[in-house]
């Protein structure tokens, strides 16, 4: 098991973390197999999507800001509930297959942390298994 640690620097905001996922396969022992990612945070998440562009990255960010508005009557004492929406809607673990300790991921595909109730520190972990 492989721990990642991640400062987030806003509110919201998604980081693209494939390299650092693709670190952790230059020293396995296997060649192929799965990568299972899991964010161990109830305020975050995980997501596969295009990471060529900045602008898709924002256009999530802001789609989920108005489908889960902050000044909607919550009843979460700690006045997060947002995050936590979030955070259930975009959930909070990926499996990406690797051939020859590389991520099997789409021309256009990344990873991406979801931070939803930054800024903080973060980590999340990363399960390497053979085929």
């Amino acid at each position: 098991m492989h721990e990642i640690k991640l400062a987030t620097r806003r509110t919201t905001e998604l980081l693209d973390i494939t390299e650092v996922v693709q670190s952790k396969l230059a020293s396995a022992c296997q060649s192929n197999g799965i990568c299972t990612i899991f964010c161990p945070h109830t305020t975050a998440g995980l997501l596969i999507n295009e990471c060529a562009d900045p602008a898709v990255a924002h256009d999530i960010v802001s789609f989920l800001e108005e489908l889960v508005p902050g000044n909607r009557a919550w009843t979460h004492a700690e006045g997060n509930s947002p995050a936590h929406v979030k955070a259930a809607l975009v959930g909070n673990a990926l499996q990406v297959a690797f051939e020859d300790r590389k991520l099997v991921l789409g021309t256009w595909q990344g990873i991406f942390f979801c931070e939803f109730d930054g800024p903080r520190q973060r980590r999340i972990w990363v399960q390497i298994t053979s085929e």
